[in-house]
């Protein structure tokens, strides 16, 4: 037996050679780094050997093993104290020094694993490599002891650059750019140091003490501890990728806070590198946050290297977190995916790195917002404020009170190995791996008391409501949401005292106005506040989607009944164009899951639907019963942002190339001018991000690209389509305002 000892002073030394006397009497002990335990092995394969390390314990220890912030403050790591002082604490405090032990490992065991890994190599090679082994032995059996938030990679550049297959593939790219191998190696070197995170224990600390003031008193984290523990059984066999929504600088935060709490070993933060600057890049990379390239152009070696530090992350079970959408939601609702992270993951999951990878859809929401008014102001032509020091500071200014509750939610996982052979092969496989997560975030984020009560408010256009009249109004709302068993605690606002305090959390935010003036307050969206409220609206958009479009078909039945057609067919082919339109928008099922999700729906709308709709009678009759319709006050900001492009395309020269930034600017300009007119149902639909999803929905259909009398066709089709489903939504408007008057001249109101 050898005792493979990690000792940086005497004084560790001392206490493993203590150690080992006790526990294995006669066993020799070797520095990590002697290269004579290259020699040992050779000579006596049986050998075992079992490496070992002194832990230190802070003082007055807390059961978290934090550092305190003295420590931070001095920049001195209680885990592993400056050696010179390993003698003092070691008489003074001998219970804050543990001999930490790896998993032993034979000689031949050791050489056989090094073969594979390097292919070959001499005394030195294998040296170095039982050294790293030996070193992250210990590392895991340390988390026992200072527990799993800590769980960091080491030494990660040598282990991938000693892979004879990195090696093999790093000569192909060599082969290609006609370049010496061993220059090609220094830049992948250099390019994996860029990449890999040097965490240690003490940077993760300081890291989450300087960064909490961007959340900590702003926001009461919340998760279920249900969902955490489900998802730790399943880290032990695979490595989780989350992939969380982005509606906030602070997500990341958030979630490191309950995976913290929760003692779960830490992600390895994929973020851009607008986000590097002094302080949070020099410790965010000490702390586990990879700032990555925004863009890698032809750089061979920095995609090899990429695709390798993926594989070994996942290979070694290290937990992996980014943002689909590619930055945060400008519109409240998920933005389309962006494939590249996803696609080097693959890439890296397709050479081996792992039996398998689980996706982990996850849910990040807020009950208010002080970043949303800037983010929202950017989709009228604001300009996004760059982000720096000074930036970090006014963000910190504005987060100084509670507004409310942050809510971490997390879906089924997805095994990546499923999802990728559902998928197929072709161009698409990607884009529907994608989506799947996409439709899994939405499936776990609740609906929140704000988002509810500004869906409710923005469908009562500029017109003020009293409490009685907003809990009419909300009151059939909340018993949809409770049929459909929708996520989210927002029963509660059935207490007239729960629904005043959310309206007043509006008004204080600037969304809403209340006067108080009269007999009784009452409240309404406040002047340019409609951007706002349809951010916190469409956070839960997604949830009313098919009740909306099931409205909008049932008018297409009522007129099918005029004409004698089958109207069930006509209901589902509108609803089924409806989908068509909205695609850029928002996340459907495939074909066959929506029509069965769109009975459903009618299942909860009336349980007898199929009889109702053999009579126009009987489809009147299920029109007056509902309580309250949405389709006006979810779709108009859509289709009515869809008007404007497609006007603005049918006004074109079809010969003429479309400049994307000066179209949208051009849209921006001339959907203020319909709003004054009083041509849209809202402010909300003036949006550059709605605007461009519908650019983007004509490209689609071929209708930007320059052509002839095709092109104008096609432009002119949709231009009537959307005029048809506006006079749709005016009518459904129109109903529900009928609803609406009852409410407001209520007696009891």
């Amino acid at each position: 037996m050898v005792v493979l000892a990690e000792a940086r002073s005497d004084t560790e030394r001392e206490l493993i050679t203590t150690w080992a006397a006790r526990e294995h009497p006669g066993a020799q002990v070797i520095a990590q780094n002697d290269p004579a335990i290259a020699a040992r092995i050779d000579a006596d394969p049986e050998t075992l050997v079992v490496p070992a390390r002194v832990t230190w314990l802070p003082k007055d220890a807390r059961g978290d093993n934090r550092a305190r912030l003295s420590d931070l403050v001095t920049l001195t790591d209680p885990r592993r104290p400056w050696a010179p002082v390993h003698k003092w604490i070691a008489a003074r405090a001998p219970e804050r020094a543990r001999v930490t032990v790896g998993e032993p490992a034979s000689g031949a065991d050791l050489r056989k694993r090094f073969m594979s890994e390097a292919g070959t190599g001499g005394a030195a090679g294998l040296a170095a490599f039982v050294a790293r082994q030996g070193l992250l032995a210990c590392e895991r059996s340390e988390r026992v002891v200072i527990g799993d938030r800590y769980k960091v990679p080491r030494l990660v550049a040598e282990q991938i650059t000693a892979s004879a297959s990195f090696r093999t593939k790093l000569a192909e790219v060599a082969d290609k750019l006609n370049r010496p191998f061993d220059g090609v190696m220094d830049d992948a070197e250099s390019c994996l140091e860029e990449l890999a995170t040097v965490q240690s224990p003490l940077a993760i600390d300081a890291f989450r003490a300087v960064m909490r003031p961007l959340h900590a008193n702003a926001w009461t984290v919340e998760a279920r501890t249900e969902e955490i523990e489900s998802l730790r059984e399943q880290n032990k066999k695979h490595a989780l990728i989350f992939l969380p929504s982005h509606r906030s600088y602070v997500d990341p935060l958030v979630l490191a806070q309950v995976l913290t709490e929760h003692d779960f070993p830490r992600n390895h933060l994929l973020g851009g590198d607008n986000m590097s600057f002094w302080p949070i890049g020099p410790l965010g990379k000490r702390a586990g946050v990879i700032f990555i390239r925004r863009s890698f152009g032809d750089d061979l070696i920095y995609k090899l290297a990429v695709r390798e530090y993926f594989s070994y992350l996942v290979a070694k079970r290290f937990n992996i977190e980014w943002y689909i959408e590619g930055g945060r939601t400008r519109t409240g609702k998920l933005r389309p995916p962006k494939y590249g992270l996803l696609h080097y993951l693959t890439q890296a999951f397709d050479a081996g790195g792992a039996d398998d990878v689980l996706l982990v859809p996850t849910s990040i929401s807020y009950d208010r917002q002080s970043e949303v008014r800037k983010v929202t102001e950017e989709q009228t032509g604001g300009t996004k404020q760059r982000e720096g020091l000074a930036w970090m500071v006014d963000y910190i200014r504005a987060q100084r009170r509670n507004v409310g509750a942050a809510r971490v939610r997390f879906g089924q996982p997805l095994s990546l190995r499923d999802a990728l052979d559902e998928a197929g092969e072709g161009r698409a496989r990607l884009e529907k791996v994608a989506f799947r997560i996409c439709v899994g975030i939405n499936e776990v984020t609740p609906v929140t008391p704000t988002s509810l009560a500004t869906l409710a408010l923005l469908g009562s256009r500029d017109r003020a409501l009293n409490l009685a009249q907003m809990a009419r109004l909300t009151a059939p709302l909340l018993d949809y949401t409770e049929q459909r068993a929708i996520p989210g605690e927002v029963q509660n606002l059935r207490k007239p005292a729960a629904l005043a305090a959310v309206l007043d959390d509006l008004v204080e935010a600037g969304v809403a106005d209340v006067y108080k003036g009269g007999t009784e307050p009452v409240w309404s969206i406040a002047q340019g506040g409609h951007h706002v409220a349809a951010f916190y609206r469409n956070g839960a958009l997604h949830h009313f989607l098919n009740r909306a479009i099931i409205e909008l078909a049932m008018l297409r039945v009522v007129d099918d009944h005029k004409a004698g057609g089958d109207v069930l067919d006509a209901g589902l082919d509108q609803a089924l164009a409806l989908r068509d339109l909205l695609k850029f928008e928002f996340f459907f099922a495939d074909k066959r899951t929506f029509l069965a999700q769109l009975r459903e729906e009618l299942n909860v709308l009336a349980p007898d639907w199929e009889d109702r709709l053999k009579s126009e009678e009987g489809v009147a009759t299920l029109w007056a019963e509902q309580k309250a319709l949405v389709a006006h006050r979810a779709l108009s900001s859509f289709i009515d942002a869809q008007l404007v492009v497609a006007e603005r395309l049918e006004q074109r020269d079809p010969r003429q190339a479309i400049e994307r930034d000066a179209f949208l600017k051009e849209c921006l300009a001339i959907g203020h001018q319909m709003l004054l007119q009083g041509r849209l149902h809202g402010a909300e639909a003036v949006s550059r991000e709605l605007f461009a999803g519908a650019l983007d929905l004509a490209a689609n259909r071929d209708l930007v690209d320059p052509g002839r009398d095709e092109v104008t066709a096609g432009r002119q089709a949709w231009l009537e389509e959307l005029r048809a489903v506006r006079a749709d939504l005016s009518k459904i408007d129109q109903m529900d305002r009928a609803v609406l008057e009852e409410v407001l001249h209520d007696g009891d109101g």
